[in-house]
């Protein structure tokens, strides 16, 4: 009778031992994929936040001190021109493409800092009304903020994109969809990041539906930007896509309290969803764009991803 039930049970072994070893190969290579998006520190000591004012929703929602002039007056050798040498590392140019893409959408202009092909992570920034593709790859105004996501997206195998487009409506999320789609393509899986700023929002919003860009978002960030009642009728939304907003109190080009509002009815519709929001008390319409630390941003977008 032993002899008779032992081969059974050792098959039976052998297949759990197989079981159990393919699940370590499906589990392992998750779990280094998840251990690898995380961005290395860039300057953490002089980009984070100087003071934590409030804090409510568990610390989703805080209010940040903001002061012209420790923030501005300080930290800029010539005021809201040239920052101050020590935020900013200029060998990130070496890295630096000023670019054109033809595409259905028509061809596009712009700047791709880091890796073209086979990048870890991507990031745009996508500006506001009278700006232009130079605007995000500044290495001096604002603070030096934008040297940072340079640097931050180049020193962990990523893609930054800066990208002109012709206007804040359809002809513009085409292209920026085009864009995306492309630099997608060279760098399958890796998380898509649009970061808007100002009127720029207007086409963060359109791509959170966009059937072609929405399931490759893995977050927003809206900086000193409006808000759209729609997006909680969003593919994004429906994906749990993360949103971070950005906004001074003294902005008088989008009030804050609207933007508050917005985020409100966020969590109102789906308790729990991924957004956070920084308040910068005192701050105006482009301190989010000076002020916003985007490593820890960023860092919490990749945990919360869908």
């Amino acid at each position: 009778m032993i002899a008779a039930t032992s081969e059974p049970i050792a098959r039976a072994g052998a297949v759990c031992a197989r079981l159990l070893l393919a699940a370590a190969f499906l589990v392992l290579p998750a779990l280094a994929h998840a251990a690898e998006l995380t961005l290395k520190p860039f300057k953490d000591e002089l980009f984070a936040y100087p003071g934590i004012i409030a804090s409510e929703d568990g610390g989703a929602y805080r209010v940040v001190d903001y002061s012209e002039a420790r923030d501005i007056d300080r930290r800029d050798k010539v005021p809201e021109r040239r920052v101050h040498a020590k935020y900013v590392s200029t060998g990130v140019r070496k890295v630096q493409q000023d670019l054109a893409l033809k595409t259905d959408a028509g061809t596009i202009r712009f700047v791709a800092v880091g890796k073209t092909d086979g990048a870890r992570v991507i990031t745009l920034y996508l500006h506001g009304q009278g700006g232009s593709r130079k605007q995000g790859v500044d290495d001096y105004t604002f603070g030096g903020n934008f040297n940072r996501i340079k640097n931050l997206m180049a020193d962990n195998g990523g893609l930054y994109l800066s990208p002109d487009f012709s206007d804040f409506g359809a002809g513009g999320t085409a292209e920026i969809a085009a864009l995306i789609g492309h630099y997608a393509e060279k760098s399958p899986g890796a998380p898509v990041f649009v970061a808007c700023g100002s009127m720029g929002g207007a086409l963060c919003w359109s791509l959170a539906n966009d059937k072609t860009v929405a399931p490759r978002l893995s977050g927003l960030l809206l900086l000193g930007s409006l808000w759209d009642d729609g997006f909680t009728s969003s593919a994004a939304f429906k994906r749990r896509v993360p949103v971070f907003f950005g906004q001074g109190s003294r902005d008088t080009v989008f009030p804050v309290d609207s933007q508050e509002a917005f985020y409100r009815s966020i969590l109102k519709k789906a308790p729990g969803y991924p957004a956070r929001f920084v308040r910068f008390e005192s701050g105006t319409h482009g301190t989010p764009i000076r002020m916003t630390d985007w490593r820890e941003t960023l860092n919490w977008m990749l945990s919360a991803r869908p």
